[in-house]
């Protein structure tokens, strides 16, 4: 399944040359212009499916909402705290990063200042430049039998662990979200940061920057660290508390700091940069050739597969896309917008209680993007922004939708795999049921009534309960032909306690509904 047409892309900085070459080769068409300012960017993007940038570009909610045909922004690397998530989210575009892009040469980076630091390698340099011949000034320290703390054990955070440990360090760490049996397979003992502070010599962050991170290393924990422990941070500017750093490396209380990062880049105050302690570079951690051409050729790798339908990777927030990509799955997407538009038809209204269950055990990864699919259907109609995949969990919050996803194994009664959609508005509920049979969505039950046949979830469909009499169909048919419809399939449940629910698909839908009503109990009409 393809998630997105890309036809431009717009390239703002520079990235390797084979990046163009494979987005070209695939038949998308490549502008590169770097060292736009915002005003520009925002000028320049209007017109492009796919913006790739690395770190230095600022995509704002701005740039964001000015670029009306936008589906995706590719980070050639791995942070994106360069672009504003949370309104690409809500615009429903696709923000990806390469993973594993710059991953060997930011844990190199990383291992080669704690070298520097615990050597004093690049001070001894600069005064032999200077002609001094020094040797007392340098003493160093041994990394052998050191421990190493490494605050998050991703990618990076792991390779620095291996690397180190090959120095003979013990390598102790903290994350919050990989199993601490997962990180001792690589020989990394986690622990509570409270634990972590005290026991170790060296201190390496490896976090995204986040509410959570900023300043994670600050005048308190430092005061909670070992006297003397070096500190390195080659992930992102700020993480390190940059006043409180001074601090502790004036007082005594830091021996060290190795950093690649800058709250601003290049720093407005060079405190830090002039401290005699501290190693210090200009943001390097993906410089590297191989990086780039990796990281360019990721990115480029990855959203032309995208574009293909054949996988979704480095997708930072459309996670509920990767099972959703692969072809058995586009059918159900549909009939989980299906099932969302018939469901709000009923009740009336889009503000509601939702509960979603997805039934059989071939759909036990399924409940993300059919609670997606759902909300896509319900709010298709109503929402003034295009509702898609991505952006329809967050804007169902926004429109006082609130969602709940369940999965089961056991089977529906009338198929092998169903999703069942429960809406709950103003204390009354509304039910349906919906399978796939031959790759086309179906109705397989509406607020309890079941269908003999299943009613395919295309077309124009009018739905209508009414009391189970010979007079309905006639009745009903004549309301059609009146209004100038033509009927194309009609299918009733089975009747419970004498009533039934009816399904007409029709050439098109009725002007007034009304017309019906005073034929029926209850009546709905929509267009799929």
């Amino acid at each position: 399944m393809a998630v997105a047409t890309v036809r431009r892309i717009l390239i703002s900085e520079i990235v390797d040359p084979c990046c163009k070459q494979i987005l070209q080769e695939n038949g998308i068409a490549v502008t590169e212009k770097q060292n736009l300012s915002k005003d520009e960017l925002i000028a320049e993007v209007k017109g492009y499916e796919g913006l790739i940038v690395r770190s230095a570009t600022k995509v704002t909610a701005d740039v964001i909402n000015a670029a009306e045909d936008l589906k995706i922004i590719g980070r050639a690397g791995t942070g994106v705290d360069n672009v504003d998530v949370e309104a690409a989210t809500k615009k429903g575009i696709i923000v990806m990063n390469t993973p594993s892009g710059n991953t060997t040469s930011a844990a190199e980076l990383t291992c080669g200042m704690i070298v520097s630091l615990s050597r004093q390698i690049p001070q001894a340099v600069m005064s032999m430049k200077a002609g001094n011949w020094d040797r007392k000034k340098f003493m160093g320290a041994e990394l052998y039998g050191k421990t190493l703390g490494i605050v998050g054990l991703g990618r990076i955070g792991k390779e620095v662990a291996i690397r180190m440990q090959s120095f003979g360090m013990k390598t102790v760490g903290y994350d919050p979200i990989i199993p601490p049996e997962v990180t001792a397979t690589f020989g990394v003992e986690q622990m509570s940061l409270e634990r972590l502070w005290p026991l170790c010599d060296y201190i390496t962050v490896h976090t995204p920057l986040m509410p959570s991170t900023t300043g994670l290393l600050n005048d308190e924990s430092f005061a909670r660290c070992r006297k003397g422990v070096k500190v390195i941070n080659c992930a992102r500017g700020g993480i390190i508390d940059e006043a409180a750093l001074l601090r502790a490396l004036e007082s005594g209380q830091c021996g060290g700091a190795g950093l690649d990062v800058f709250i601003d880049e290049p720093p407005k105050d060079w405190s830090l940069v002039n401290h005699p302690g501290v190693v210090s570079c200009p943001h390097l951690g993906a410089n590297t050739k191989e990086a780039q051409i990796r990281c360019g050729r990721d990115i480029a790798t990855q959203i032309v597969e995208m574009v293909q339908g054949k996988s979704l990777i480095g997708a930072v927030n459309a996670q509920v896309l990767t099972a959703a990509i692969a072809p058995e799955s586009r059918p159900w997407i549909k009939l989980g917008e299906a099932l969302g538009s018939v469901g709000t038809a009923c009740a009336g209204q889009v503000k509601s209680e939702v509960q979603i269950t997805a039934l059989g055990q071939s759909l036990k990864n399924a409940a993300g993007y059919l609670s997606a699919a759902v909300v896509v259907g319900m709010l298709k109609d109503s929402s003034k922004n295009a509702v898609n995949l991505v952006n329809a969990l967050p804007l169902a919050k926004e429109a006082g939708v609130t969602i709940a996803s369940h999965q089961s194994d056991a089977a529906p009664m009338l198929a092998q795999s169903a999703c069942e959609v429960e809406i709950c508005a103003n204390g009354v509920s509304h039910k349906v049921v919906g399978s796939v049979q031959g790759d086309v969505p179906v109705l397989l039950e509406l607020n309890g009534g079941l269908f003999r046949q299943p009613v395919p979830l295309t077309g124009n469909l009018i739905f209508f309960k009414a009391l189970a009499n010979p007079q309905l169909v006639p009745s009903v048919a004549g309301v059609l032909t009146a209004a100038g419809l033509q009927m194309e399939s009609f299918s009733t449940s089975a009747a419970i306690a004498g009533e039934q629910w009816c399904s007409v698909g029709v050439s098109s839908l009725l002007g007034d509904l009304n017309t019906l009503k005073v034929h029926v109990k209850e009546a709905l009409q929509l267009s799929l």
